[in-house]
């Protein structure tokens, strides 16, 4: 398995805080059948920041520490962006990291609304050769509200990742329910961990698998599975058409267009 979001590497941001908590975490995921993790710190969210010089130095030692530790784990260099006014800026500045040095990056909306200048960024990251991938939309209260507001980001080019925890009740029910909602509409592509700690916020990524091939079927489960695997190896992520896509939330997403 392949987990493109995780807060693995140890003191950089509220994930793993030192290397004995990392370690504890790499034997979790190897346990648990995960052999490529993407590690994604927390960038530019007002509380930490870490360019891409840093994530690729603390990769670079992680992977020697997996070595020494004979844990069958390869890590690769990534970040959890948020989206803010220098995002761009930031990018021709060398400061940013795509998931594994493809054109996938990592965005982060704040958590209370979709970002007014959110299409504009699309729009300049296609240019520069770059595909979004939202994450965590199921624990944004605007797309809790208006799903139709993600279904457009999605036709706008950007993908969505949902978290292991959300599917799984590990963020309360609330959560539980937009999560397997969003994956029955088709706005969900990618099943990651979000991993920050071994047992508070573990990978679950075999139980959330199980999950999804229980609610909506091995279709579905193996569609996210390669959709990880093409992320890692730079290919095409393949969409997921649902019964439950249905037509008048794709009348609102027109209508959306229509004002923009």
């Amino acid at each position: 398995m392949i987990d493109i979001h995780t807060h693995i590497l140890p003191g950089l941001d509220d994930g793993a805080p030192d290397w004995e908590q990392a370690i504890a975490m790499a034997r979790a995921a190897a346990a648990e059948g995960i052999t490529t993790i993407v590690a994604t710190p927390h960038h530019a969210n007002g509380v930490y920041h870490n360019e891409a010089d840093v994530v690729k130095e603390a990769v670079a030692r992680f992977n020697e520490r997996m070595n020494t530790e004979g844990i069958p784990l390869t890590v690769v260099p990534g970040q959890e962006i948020r989206i803010h006014d220098d995002l761009l800026d930031a990018w021709g500045r060398g400061e940013l990291l795509t998931l594994g040095d493809s054109r996938y990056i990592l965005l982060e909306m704040p958590s209370s609304q979709i970002p007014s200048g959110i299409w504009d960024l699309l729009h300049e990251l296609r240019l520069l050769g770059l595909t979004a991938i939202i994450a965590h939309p199921e624990r944004n209260a605007e797309v809790n509200r208006h799903p139709e507001r993600l279904a457009a980001l999605i036709e706008a080019g950007a993908y969505a990742q949902v978290t292991t925890h959300s599917l799984l009740g590990g963020f309360g029910s609330r959560i539980e329910h937009a999560a397997w909602s969003l994956c029955r509409q088709g706005l969900i592509h990618i099943v990651s961990s979000d991993a920050h700690h071994v047992d508070r916020r573990g990978f679950r990524m075999q139980e959330a698998y199980q999950r999804v091939d229980q609610v909506l079927g091995s279709r579905i489960k193996e569609i996210f599975r390669q959709n990880a695997t093409s992320i890692f190896y730079n290919g095409s992520i393949a969409t997921v058409e649902n019964g439950e896509k249905n037509g008048s939330i794709w009348r609102k997403i027109s209508t959306i267009f229509r004002k923009c």
